[in-house]
């Protein structure tokens, strides 16, 4: 009589991996501290996780204790209690870096938005960061109010 093969209770089920939605965008359940960043950052597609790691780690460096989350699908950065400063979403030929308060650094990023305070940075593959740069725009950011979400 054939037997049938059981899970073992010591194997945990395997996990499936997140769906990416429109773009590319990782989704990611919501919450609070560094791991559903991390979550999301392993989950973006091709060369978006490595430039994910990496400006990650930048906004790591400029902002000791930085706060993080995930919220909408997308990494929050803030600095205190004092809400959020910046936020990165994936595109299909992009990610996208959202200073709330973008309007307000020295120089302004090159994006603009709808919204009157926030500026963009667009990061693609082709085009190297300018690491200094954006490091200089963390840290004033992380010293402006931030956005209430």
């Amino acid at each position: 009589m054939p037997t049938r093969s059981t899970p073992s209770a010591a194997t945990p089920p395997a996990k499936a991996a997140p769906r990416l939605l429109a773009g590319g965008n990782p989704q990611i359940a919501k919450g609070e501290g560094d791991a559903p960043v991390q979550a999301y950052i392993a989950a973006m597609p091709g060369w978006k996780r490595a430039v994910g790691e990496r400006l990650d780690a930048l906004i790591s460096a400029a902002v000791p204790g930085v706060r993080k989350a995930v919220k909408w699908n997308s990494p929050l950065y803030g600095a205190g209690d004092d809400g959020w400063f910046l936020s990165l979403h994936c595109f299909t030929g992009y990610i996208k870096v959202a200073f709330f308060r973008g309007t307000a650094l020295k120089p302004v990023p090159p994006e603009p938005s709808k919204s009157q305070d926030t500026r963009y940075l667009h990061i693609r593959e082709t085009a190297p960061l300018d690491e200094a740069q954006f490091s200089a725009w963390v840290r004033q950011a992380s010293r402006l109010p931030g956005e209430r979400m």
